[in-house]
């Protein structure tokens, strides 16, 4: 068997140090991840960690960033199966039912959006990435005739963030409790196909 390339070595060592500083962040707190602890949990020299990375906060930043763009791509397959607006918000809400607002993920979205508040450059690429997800959110409304779709995807994306941040404080609030509060925003826009649905069905009339 070929030996690994240096090249390889190194994208193999720069993957490693990307996971672990998801996961220390999640466990520890954006503020409290040092390059030892780094080094210590990746199983290499802390040279190595900033020889890939020009500091560590560049490497949290790069870490968390990838970790939220993988989760948020996997939000258009949940809307684009979704008969109407209705079940598109029920299924991600369903979504996050498998969060407890403190589980490594979650941990990970509030210490990131957190970091961001003191950092310009994490908050422009947060921005972006919400402004990606926001846009795909609005066409899904758009196709179905929702009133004002951007205006609508950007509330109810701050909103669902707040459920999950909310989600240790009220553990027993969960997606089926809040889809039917958030779907009252998904108005169908005057002369549209709109998401009117039968009573206690879900679907269209």
């Amino acid at each position: 068997m070929a030996r690994p390339t240096t090249a390889q070595r190194g994208r193999e060592v720069r993957r490693r140090l990307l996971a672990v500083a998801c996961e220390l962040i999640a466990e520890h707190g954006w503020t409290a991840v040092s390059t030892r602890m780094l080094a210590e949990r990746a199983g290499v020299t802390p040279g190595l960690v900033h020889y890939h990375f020009s500091s560590v906060q560049a490497l949290l930043s790069e870490a968390a960033i990838g970790a939220m763009r993988d989760y948020l791509a996997r939000i258009p397959e949940l809307l684009d199966g979704a008969a109407t607006p209705q079940h598109a918000l029920e299924a991600v809400l369903g979504e996050l039912d498998a969060h407890t607002g403190l589980d490594p993920a979650s941990l990970l979205f509030v210490e990131t959006y957190l970091a961001s508040t003191r950092d310009s450059a994490l908050r422009e690429e947060i921005s972006a990435l919400l402004a990606h997800f926001r846009a795909r959110l609005a066409d899904r409304l758009a196709r179905h005739g929702t009133a004002d779709p951007e205006t609508t995807a950007a509330v109810l994306a701050a909103a669902i963030d707040g459920v999950l941040l909310h989600r240790p404080l009220s553990p027993g609030t969960t997606g089926a409790d809040v889809a039917p509060v958030l779907g009252r925003i998904l108005a169908p826009a005057a002369g549209g196909r709109g998401n009117d649905h039968t009573e206690g069905t879900g679907e269209p009339s």
